[in-house]
């Protein structure tokens, strides 16, 4: 199986789940290095990083920019719509496009994609599809570990 991208939820897949809230709004999210170096890996196996998020944040936008993911959609109502147009512009079908997630808005497109990951704390739904649970929860490598199963 060729996986040209990896599509990645980011709120309990590349962080952990919290998100920390001032009075002026979104103010920290934690991401693991590992998932990051793991992440610019990708680029040398030819693979494609792509991130889908429901929530906007210029957090976000920063740490994509560092790791060099240039699609990156946020603020996404459905994410199989996102996922239909990406497949679309880099016409690849979704036989060959592995996604990760935890929690039931990522279900939709999980069921489609090749290869389906999910870190240890994703709820039992995604769970009971994924190809590759990790050992690890969001934010704390689980993205890298995918990464390594799918470029074994």
């Amino acid at each position: 199986m060729m996986i040209r991208l990896l599509v990645m939820d980011v709120d309990g897949t590349l962080t952990d789940g919290k998100i920390y809230v001032g009075s002026e709004g979104e103010i920290m999210k934690s991401f693991n290095v590992k998932d990051g170096l793991g992440i610019n890996k990708l680029h040398d196996f030819g693979i494609i990083p792509v991130i889908i998020t429901g929530r906007q944040s210029k957090i976000l936008t920063h740490r994509a920019n560092e790791l060099n993911i240039t699609d990156v959609y946020q603020g996404i109502d459905s994410k199989l719509d996102i996922l239909k147009q990406i497949s679309d512009k880099y016409e690849c079908d979704f036989s060959e496009i592995a996604y990760i997630g935890d929690d039931e808005n990522d279900l939709d497109c999980m069921r489609l994609c090749a290869m389906k990951g999910c870190p240890a704390d994703a709820v039992k739904e995604v769970k009971k599809i994924a190809d590759f649970v990790s050992q690890q929860s969001g934010g704390n490598g689980a993205v890298r570990e995918f990464i390594e199963f799918i470029i074994s």
